[in-house]
């Protein structure tokens, strides 16, 4: 593909007008062997940058933050000492004024020039991004064409949100080199952003045109600063009030309701609350959208949302549940309220599921939803069945619909187990305690959802009680 704007240029494209002030001290090309300072100098002249990178402070729409850019020109933006040393400067910077950080790498690696010093140096950038994001702060990452090495296995892969410009070549080593290495081509279509978009390392593609209005989003969503409440006692529940005034069909009825495939869900949900940013896959590979996450903001308050995605194409997988603790890590390290969205019927029944640790990968989820210090909150929107949906129950206080339930097993199921057929579905649905109405009873959910006349008013009532909780929280945080 052809290649994006140079440094410079991308920053103008990115900045409010007049935002952007250096951070860059400049650089004093010494005691370079003479055929490697006259590279240098020639790098300078074509690219009209003093290095491979430059750092500012700059303003997207009224934000600030720290933006770190490759010049391709200069030496196909490759990292020596300096332009590392340049890097871990401006995350300091960003650090000590907890500033978010958008890193835009397009590089083809450490200098070959500068040898195993430049490629060392790439302990200290990462060590700098991992201290950033350890302070509680964002790391974006928008991965440019191309970006390959040592800067893609350091600064380029430590995103919390990692976005790309599309068809950019992307890759730990370029294919020419790879081809020469291993004495045969290497598939074109692997070190491609599209395809590490499908496999989950990549959130998002996003043009370079349409960049600013990318991150104008998400830094809406990622508002640092955000007060975290570590008291990890329950709220006082209020069960009891809310369910005392609800009666229901039979549970049976309640089975069929939501699993209804008009039925709203999780994208419904989120589709209401403005504009999520979904983040895609574990950000290591292993994409299922089974279990979606997103950031978003309902009434002003920002948050993560992880839930099952009733409409997607399959059953949650082991993989799905590492993205949902990927959600969890995000809302943790950010201080940002965390909300799951139970509404599934069941997890996937599969070899590849138990080769892959799917019980495990459940134990995990739910074990760490309940560790998290930030506020939680789930919703039992509509199924809530088995394995699955136990993972992302466990939040300290927990909204149901009056129509959902939770069951350790399809209903049919647990008649096969008990009755050896499925013909007493509906009996077992009785008698197991499986409602919304019975979990409220029993302390098990905090707030009933009022009962919707029609199935589209689920979300709004959805809503109006998340806000409630979210603003409950912010003013105790205060």
């Amino acid at each position: 593909m052809a290649r994006g704007l140079g440094a410079r240029a991308l920053l103008d494209l990115l900045a409010d007008p007049a935002s952007i002030a250096t951070l860059d001290r400049p650089i004093t090309q010494g005691g370079q062997e003479p055929g490697y300072r006259a590279e240098l100098l020639e790098a300078a002249r074509v690219s009209g940058c003093d290095e491979a990178v430059i750092t500012a402070r700059i303003r997207i729409d009224g934000r600030e933050l720290v933006a770190l850019v490759s010049e391709f020109a200069f030496l196909g933006g490759s990292l020596g000492a300096e332009a590392a040393r340049r890097l871990v400067e401006a995350l300091q910077h960003a650090t000590l004024h907890r500033l978010p950080v958008l890193a835009l790498p397009a590089s083809g690696g450490t200098r070959m020039q500068e040898g195993t010093a430049a490629f060392l140096r790439m302990i200290d950038v990462a060590d700098a991004v991992l201290r950033h994001r350890s302070a509680g702060l964002p790391y974006l990452v928008h991965l440019r064409h191309p970006t390959t090495g040592g800067a893609f296995a350091s600064w380029g892969s430590l995103g919390q949100i990692t976005t790309a410009t599309p068809s950019a070549l992307i890759g730990l080593l370029g294919p020419r080199v790879t081809e020469a290495l291993n004495g045969t081509p290497f598939p074109r279509e692997v070190q491609t952003a599209e395809n590490l978009n499908r496999q989950g390392i990549i959130d998002e593609l996003v043009p370079e045109e349409r960049l600013r209005d990318h991150l104008t989003t998400v830094l809406g969503h990622l508002e640092a600063g955000r007060p975290r409440r570590t008291d990890l006692s329950r709220p006082v529940a209020d069960s009891a009030a809310s369910s005392a005034h609800i009666t229901r069909p039979d549970a049976w009825t309640d089975v069929l309701n939501t699993r209804s495939p008009e039925r709203p869900g999780l994208r419904d949900l989120l589709a209401a609350t403005g504009s999520p940013v979904y983040l895609r896959g574990t950000g290591a590979g292993e994409r299922d959208d089974a279990i979606a996450v997103a950031l978003s903001r309902i009434a002003g308050h920002a948050c993560v949302v992880v839930g099952h995605d009733r409409h997607a194409a399959g059953a949650p997988g082991p993989g799905a549940l590492r993205g949902a603790r990927r959600g969890m890590s995000l809302a943790e390290e950010l201080g940002l309220p965390l909300i799951t969205v139970v509404d599934t019927a069941g997890a996937q029944l599969s070899a590849d599921a138990e080769n892959g640790a799917l019980a495990g990968e459940v134990a995990r989820t739910l074990g760490e939803l309940r560790t998290l210090t930030v506020p939680t909150t789930t919703v039992l929107l509509g199924q809530g069945c088995g394995a699955a949906a136990l993972a992302l129950f466990s939040g300290r206080h927990t909204i149901a619909a009056p129509d959902a339930w939770l069951a350790p097993l399809p209903l049919e199921g647990a008649s096969m187990i008990v009755h050896r057929d499925t013909g007493h579905a509906a009996e077992l649905a009785a008698e197991q305690g499986i409602t919304a109405v019975d979990l409220a009873r029993s302390g098990r959910v905090d707030r009933l959802l009022p009962p919707v006349e029609h199935i589209g008013d689920l979300i709004p009532a959805a809503l109006t009680e998340l806000e409630r909780f979210l603003a409950g929280h912010s003013a105790l945080a205060a």
